[in-house]
This record gives C-alpha cells, sequence and structure tokens, in this order.
C-alpha cells in the first residue's frame, strides 16, 4: 500500500513558497555516526521552526479580542514528518512555515526544512486553541484573520 506524502505536493519542495521563513543554526550534537542530521535534530529543528513562527504570531494578536495580554494557549495535537534527504552539519537550515487551513478551534501547520534550496525534510502539525478551561475553544477572530493571511494551497 502507498501512502500519499507530503513531497507530493510539489509547492512544498520549495522554501519560497511558504508564508514565512527563518534561518536556524545547526549544531554539533544535532549529527549521528554518519556525520548527518539525526531525526530528533531534525524533530527539534521543526519544534523551533513552529514554536518562533506562531509565538510570532501569537504576539502579533495577543489581546487583541479583549484588551490584554494572554499568553498564547495551544497544545500540539499531531505532527508527522517526511524525511526526504540527508541534512548536513554545520550547514544552515532554512525553516519554512504556512497555514494549510483552519477549522473552529484547531488549524493545520505546514513546515519545511531545507539547506542549499532543497528540501530535506517536511512537516504537518495540528494545532489544537485552548480555552481558559485548558480545553478546546474556538479560535479568536484576530488569531484566524492572521492564520488566514499565511495560508497556502
Amino acid at each position: 500500500m502507498k501512502m500519499a506524502g507530503m513531497k507530493e505536493a510539489v509547492w512544498r519542495l520549495q522554501a519560497a513558497a511558504y508564508a514565512s521563513r527563518l534561518t536556524l543554526q545547526t549544531r554539533y550534537g544535532d549529527m549521528d555516526t554518519n556525520a548527518h542530521l539525526n531525526n530528533t535534530a531534525i524533530a527539534r529543528l521543526f519544534e523551533e521552526v513552529r514554536v518562533r513562527s506562531l509565538s510570532a504570531l501569537h504576539a502579533r494578536t495577543r489581546g487583541a479580542e479583549h484588551g490584554h495580554r494572554r499568553a498564547a494557549q495551544v497544545m500540539i495535537a499531531h505532527l508527522s514528518i517526511d524525511y526526504l534527504a540527508e541534512g548536513e552539519y554545520p550547514e544552515p537550515v532554512e525553516g519554512a512555515f504556512a497555514i494549510l487551513g483552519v477549522g473552529r478551534s484547531s488549524y493545520r501547520l505546514a513546515m519545511g526544512l531545507f539547506q542549499h534550496g532543497k528540501a530535506f525534510a517536511l512537516a504537518e502539525s495540528v494545532m489544537v486553541n485552548l480555552g481558559e478551561d485548558r480545553r478546546p475553544d474556538a479560535i479568536p477572530d484576530a488569531l484566524r484573520t492572521e492564520l488566514e493571511s499565511l495560508r497556502r494551497p
């Protein structure tokens, strides 16, 4: 049985197609015994892309709904990673980020890791917006507007 992978969406293989990008530095401890970035390091790099991107996004919308600054209340409900090629140390990594879809209380992220202009890993995450009671809650209008502005195909 063939599984459909993220790489079949051709736009996902081009960093410029994403809504935002940032550069991350690799670390010596990210290498495996073959001197390539190990799978745990790749997951950590995706975490960094996700956290930095969402932190900036939430900072722009925090308090816009209620006139105060409440910390972002969001949790990851799903993460999947496709490993496409080997990542190299000490080369920097370009992390790319976009929104794939927005629901009532959750949204789907697309992320890619690139070196020398080529994708070496792709990831998708589902994030759930939480209310004050730490249960899924509707995405505030200001956040929804920002998420939609970062949406790709």
